[in-house]
């Protein structure tokens, strides 16, 4: 995070003063997991996020038991500090530290500040090398339901029993209705709009052209500026989770707030029978 400093990040130049340090483990959580395969930072462990992060027979996050696995076997204990990267401006590393935090980890694990594309764009090594790690016995506690938002959390906030804040951190044409989603993408949803008093916050405005965060005077005014100033509730959102997770960890980790993750997103939202989706023109569609 350029001029500033925060217990969540960690720059570039700290990763390679610590990346043998062994109370650090570094993952890399790339949307194509065939990045990291032709290189990554010496160290990183793979999390496939589609299929380490996730639950691959329902649409939910990895179980408890299914995490647990794959940390022990990443040698990651109690006092170990998890630095998550990876690619596409860090969506999926940010998913990442999001669903770490779920299971406990809070501080523990942090986020390399601009990710691959710093790094690369930096010329910093990177290698081929898959590292093994001596097993743990890492217990994680129970899921914190608290950073985690459901369709009915939402519909609570959309219809008034709680008075909180929704963000949807898309593209204004996805906003607006004007496009379903990106081009290319295949999570979809049969309605174009957004939740009825979303503000609009695309995930780009909090960033810097190299990808790291900017700093915290300028993202908290961002988010003042739609009305987000950290004294009502606030749930982020996108197409599926990711970049959300990514807006998600500069309200909560970064400027402190209480926030939860929509991973359901629009591609559940925009598909939910009988709920009021606002488009382009402002019409609320009750889909009855």
């Amino acid at each position: 995070m350029a001029n500033s400093v925060s217990h969540s990040l960690v720059t570039a130049e700290w990763l390679q003063e610590h990346i043998n340090d062994p109370k650090v483990r570094l993952f890399e959580v790339s949307v194509d997991p065939g990045v990291y395969a032709g290189g990554h930072i010496p160290g990183a462990t793979n999390l496939d996020w589609h299929v380490d992060l996730v639950d691959t027979v329902n649409r939910d996050i990895a179980s408890r038991e299914k995490l647990q696995a794959t940390l022990r076997k990443a040698g990651v204990d109690n006092d170990t500090t998890v630095i998550i990267y990876g690619d596409h401006n860090n969506w999926f590393a940010a998913w990442g530290a999001w669903v770490l935090d779920v299971y406990g980890f809070g501080d523990r694990v942090k986020l390399l500040d601009g990710g691959r594309k710093l790094w690369e764009a930096r010329k910093l090594p990177l290698t081929t090398d898959v590292p093994s790690f001596k097993a743990s016995s890492i217990e994680l506690p129970e899921r914190d339901n608290s950073l985690r938002a459901r369709l009915t959390n939402v519909l609570d906030v959309v219809e008034g029993r709680i008075d909180g804040k929704l963000i949807d951190i898309r593209s204004p044409d996805e906003y607006l209705g004007k496009i379903f989603a990106p081009e290319g993408v295949k999570e979809l949803s049969i309605r174009a709009g957004h939740i009825p008093g979303a503000e609009n916050v695309p995930w780009a405005t909090i960033v810097n052209e190299d990808g790291t965060y900017k700093p915290l005077d300028e993202i908290r005014k961002i988010y003042a500026d739609k009305g987000v100033d950290g004294s009502k509730p606030v749930i982020t959102y996108c197409r599926i989770g990711e970049r959300s997770s990514h807006s998600w960890f500069a309200l909560k980790r970064l400027l402190g707030y209480e926030v939860r993750n929509y991973d359901g997103s629009w591609t559940e939202y925009g598909n939910a029978v009988g709920v009021p989706v606002t488009n382009k023109s402002g019409t609320v569609w009750l889909g009855k």
